[in-house]
């Protein structure tokens, strides 16, 4: 049973990282509290924060919402993928973003949330930071991780394009009939394909679940912790 209030402290920012996991708190209706991480001034390298996540990045989440017989406690949880399979094993007993433990589409969900937090999340953030933020153009750094981020990206297309064949009216998913914390997770990076330098027009069906995924008020609401998100805006 979910309690009727939760008492979770989220600790992020405004970046794909932290967005997927505020988007999965808004579409469950959890109660959370957000702490702003402003990783600009290296606060994620604080002793205080490092207590938390010894890794030093955003998000984290410190969960103390008592225990169902009431007891008190206290549980961190870093890295993004981890977070939100925490939230949907504790929060999500209608499976809403997630199926049920041990059936074929849960595991295949967890597939493709692992083969996000080691491809596009990283391979796109390397192509950001070539193309938006080195003190120096390097061509060579630039092409090399946006050439990649494309290839992941032309996996999911072709993903999205196959599932085409059974999805149901709100689809295509990920995985299965509905949309999952793997869609949210990739969802996170994809949307912000264009602060990279990815042309998406040459994605459809991409193209056309990042629309449909950012049609949702509650992802809406979790674009914008801890601020409303304008970065698109100016692109």
């Amino acid at each position: 049973m979910v309690p009727s209030q939760t008492q979770i402290d989220l600790y992020t920012s405004g970046t794909p990282n932290g967005q997927k996991v505020s988007i999965t708190l808004e579409e469950l209706g959890i109660h959370y509290q957000v702490k702003n991480v402003d990783i600009r001034k290296n606060e994620q390298k604080e002793d205080w924060f490092l207590k938390i996540n010894p890794n030093g990045r955003i998000p984290a989440i410190v969960d103390r919402t008592p225990t169902s017989d009431g007891k008190a406690r206290e549980k961190r949880v870093f890295e993004g993928g981890v977070i939100l399979l925490y939230l949907c094993q504790k929060y999500d007993p209608d499976n809403k973003l997630n199926y049920p433990y041990d059936t074929d589409e849960y595991w295949e969900v967890v597939e493709w949330l692992v083969w996000m937090q080691s491809g596009i999340g990283p391979m796109q953030g390397q192509a950001s930071h070539f193309y938006r933020f080195a003190p120096e153009k390097i061509e060579y750094g630039i092409k090399r991780f946006q050439t990649e981020t494309e290839r992941l990206y032309q996996v999911l297309e072709d993903r999205l394009a196959e599932q085409t064949k059974t999805a149901g009216g709100s689809g295509p998913w990920i995985v299965g009939d509905r949309m999952t914390i793997a869609d949210i997770a990739s969802f996170s990076w994809v949307n912000w394909a264009e602060w990279a330098g990815v042309d998406m027009k040459q994605f459809r069906n991409l193209s056309q679940w990042v629309d449909r995924i950012n049609d949702r008020p509650a992802v809406q609401r979790g674009l914008s912790v801890p601020e409303p998100l304008t970065t698109k805006e100016k692109l």
